[in-house]
């Protein structure tokens, strides 16, 4: 009993010592990202999505358009595939309480996605965990989308989503948008 118990210590040690980094690691990075700013009029962005095994399987660009009204932030994206196929996704974005002065939160939803997200903002980072409503075969699949974003010029924003579905690696997506 007493060699379980100290496995299972030790096995949680190891996992949360490998934990990832969380966006307020990044709070004084730079430049400085900030929603309003940098999700405000037209953008543009192109990406890649990968399978499981890292094969890249589609390509898309995608017109973005952001505007803020009284503090409440609107994304309306245009995505168009390399196979034809065309997505549009509109996301709200409402300033949400933050938990520390080093990261603004916003509460973010889109039609194709399930509930409430939080958008986290820390220096030039920016995390937003989410399930995704994505069409396969015929139907309607969930899939859990680990967005992180970086601004890595004052016009340039860099992001990696990993997708999974019941814990398990399912793809990822990479992203650049360009103000």
């Amino acid at each position: 009993m007493k060699k379980n118990l100290l496995l299972l210590l030790v096995v949680a040690f190891l996992c949360s010592a490998c934990s990832a980094p969380g966006v307020e690691d990044y709070a004084d990075n730079t430049p400085r990202f900030v929603a309003e700013e940098f999700f405000s009029g037209p953008m543009k962005a192109y990406g890649l999505v990968k399978d499981r095994g890292g094969n890249v399987t589609r390509r898309f660009v995608a017109e973005i358009d952001g505007s803020w009204e009284s503090g409440r932030g609107q994304l309306r994206e245009k995505f168009e595939f390399d196979d034809g196929e065309v997505q549009y996704r509109t996301w709200q974005l409402v300033p949400a309480d933050s938990d520390t002065q080093s990261i603004r939160k916003y509460a973010a939803t889109a039609g194709d996605v399930v509930g409430t997200s939080i958008m986290s903002v820390a220096g030039n980072a920016v995390f937003m965990r989410y399930i995704l409503q994505v069409p396969y075969k015929g139907r309607t699949i969930n899939v859990n989308v680990d967005d992180q974003m970086f601004l890595v010029a004052p016009n340039v924003l860099v992001a990696e989503s990993k997708l999974s579905k019941w814990g398990f690696n399912v793809g990822e997506i990479q992203l650049t948008i360009v103000k």
